[in-house]
């Protein structure tokens, strides 16, 4: 169900989107709606996480420690 939401547009923006919704041969409200889209939507660009979130200077611990219950660190 759409929701009715009033702007105040500044004149001389809304000369503009009045011209480019007659140049494109469709309405102010469809052009709004298509920038809210295009800007609220799009994916975020970003580098995808490779390594760990952290960066520490010391040396790592053992990856699977062998004198405690593996259970017993992840249900702790």
């Amino acid at each position: 169900m759409p929701v009715r939401t009033t702007v105040d547009i500044p004149e001389p923006l809304h000369d503009q989107l009045r011209h480019r919704a007659e140049q494109s041969g469709t309405s102010i409200r469809a052009l709004i709606i298509g920038a809210i889209e295009q800007v609220y939507r799009a994916p975020k660009k970003g580098r995808p996480v490779t390594g760990p979130p952290v960066r520490t200077r010391g040396k790592l611990g053992p990856a699977f420690p062998v004198d405690k219950n593996p259970h017993d660190i992840v249900f702790s």
